[in-house]
């Protein structure tokens, strides 16, 4: 239904005054987690629907952020004879103007995903051209650092890389990266 940070009472009203007598919800965006995959309430939802039933959402961006998964469920719907209703953007898929505006609207929706995607790289390259830093920050001292790029370069007998990085608190990865950027 919706994400941590919004409130569920709006959206749970809005299902109860269309009719819906059975209503699930939680908490997780829809950005992160697809198709029901990291989303129980949703796999519940979409598992419980069955021939005849309408599957009700308040808005479209609360069930999926692609156009292709969107499609993938309607299409699923549409096998199992199940109807599918956005009470906000007026949406009903048992209709042909309601499948018109589904399409419309959730190409409209990846598209308007799309271009912040682009202008959040663009800012990225931007703030990179500047000097500005992105990732973690390395969390040794210069001596520890140093201590540390000895013994990544020359190993003490019966050590692995990978039991110094852990002596030094930070994952083998980073141990790589810190020895790349020092030239070990």
């Amino acid at each position: 239904m919706s994400t941590t940070g919004q409130n569920l009472d709006t959206q749970r009203e809005k299902l109860k005054a269309y009719g819906c007598d059975k209503i699930y919800e939680e908490k997780i965006s829809t950005k992160t987690n697809v198709a029901g995959r990291y989303r129980p309430a949703l796999k519940n939802a979409l598992d419980f629907a069955r021939e005849g039933d309408i599957f009700v959402i308040t808005k479209l961006d609360r069930l999926a952020r692609s156009v292709i998964e969107l499609v993938q469920i309607i299409q699923s719907f549409e096998e199992q004879k199940i109807g599918f209703v956005v009470i906000d953007q007026n949406i009903d898929t048992t209709t042909p103007t309601g499948r018109l505006m589904f399409h419309v609207l959730s190409a409209i929706g990846e598209f308007e995903r799309e271009l912040i995607n682009e202008r959040v790289k663009e800012g990225i390259e931007k703030a990179k051209e500047k000097g500005v830093k992105f990732g973690r920050r390395n969390k040794l001292s210069p001596k520890k650092l140093a201590d540390f790029c000895a013994e990544f370069e020359n190993p003490p007998e019966g050590m692995s890389k990978s039991d110094i990085t852990a002596k030094y608190g930070i994952s083998v990865a980073s141990g790589y990266r810190i020895a790349k950027e020092n030239k070990i």
